[in-house]
């Protein structure tokens, strides 16, 4: 039986785009081949490991991750964020190598946002760590990156799901993955509890990098606006659905987890999986 060729649109989401992986899974394992991909942020990030054959090893990764190795990650020195993102651009580039967007076996499309002249960019060549870096500079938490000349910053700022890049492609269906679905108030995935002593490390670290309590607290200045980008994405992927509607849509909850809750990595990777075998036009 030959595959149903697909272009696959990977949305914007922070850790509930490990969902992504469950989706890329799903659909392997039944009769779909994806040739081509367009996501921004976290998507973007998704889709260039699978497009460089490199999934399994970062999936592998994220899952031997707990939260104390998720913080060393974070270098707290940025202009314009709080992170540089210098510290995981290096351990991205050490999973991912040095790749070529323009050599890649599948059509690929990183998606981030000039803030300067106030419209999306869609890069499709040149550098793929350089284009997910770009895509993924989330305001305030990362620093914006500075792409040919261009500062930019995370592509879910305007557009959360970017379907456009796909529209001249020549496969057989569009499947989104919306990570700003409808919240679910029973959702079928537990959270990790952390132990004390987890607890206790997290708390000592943040404390020897001195931030502000302002920041750092659950209702400090950067969660209310991380709220408020998540309020804002959601708002425009509806949009932009309803404005150019893929063949299949894909909608993960937007309270699965949080924004930074990579830990999560195995559950949340089941939870898209499992999502795919809830739509009956994937059967």
């Amino acid at each position: 039986m030959n595959k149903k060729t697909i272009s696959l649109v990977l949305g914007s989401g922070g850790a509930r785009g490990l969902a992504h992986i469950g989706v890329i899974k799903y659909l392997e394992e039944h009769n779909y081949k994806i040739e081509s991909i367009s996501g921004c942020s976290i998507g973007a990030l998704i889709g260039g490991f699978y497009a460089a054959g490199k999934l399994d090893l970062y999936a592998k990764w994220l899952e031997e991750l707990d939260v104390l190795d998720m913080l060393k990650l974070l270098d707290f020195k940025g202009s314009g964020g709080l992170i540089s993102g210098e510290k995981l651009i290096n351990k991205l580039e050490s999973l991912l190598g040095d790749v070529n967007i323009e050599d890649l076996p599948i059509k690929f499309t990183a998606v981030a946002a000039d803030i300067n002249a106030e419209k999306e960019i869609w890069m499709n060549k040149g550098s793929l760590l350089n284009a997910i870096r770009a895509s993924i500079s989330l305001p305030l938490f990362f620093t914006p990156y500075t792409y040919h000349g261009r500062r930019v910053i995370d592509g879910g700022v305007l557009n959360p799901v970017p379907i456009a890049p796909t529209f001249h492609d020549t496969t057989n269906l569009t499947i989104s993955v919306n990570l700003g679905g409808e919240a679910h108030p029973n959702l079928p995935i537990k959270k990790i509890k952390k132990d004390s002593l987890i607890s206790k490390k997290i708390k000592d670290y943040l404390t020897n990098i001195s931030l502000p309590e302002t920041i750092v607290t659950q209702d400090g200045m950067y969660a209310i606006a991380n709220k408020s980008f998540e309020t804002m994405q959601g708002t425009i992927a509806r949009m932009k659905l309803a404005a150019y509607p893929p063949d299949i849509e894909i909608d993960i909850p937007r309270n699965l987890c949080g924004m930074f809750e990579f830990n999560m990595a195995k559950e949340l990777i089941e939870y898209g999986y499992n999502t795919c075998k809830n739509i009956e036009e994937l059967d």
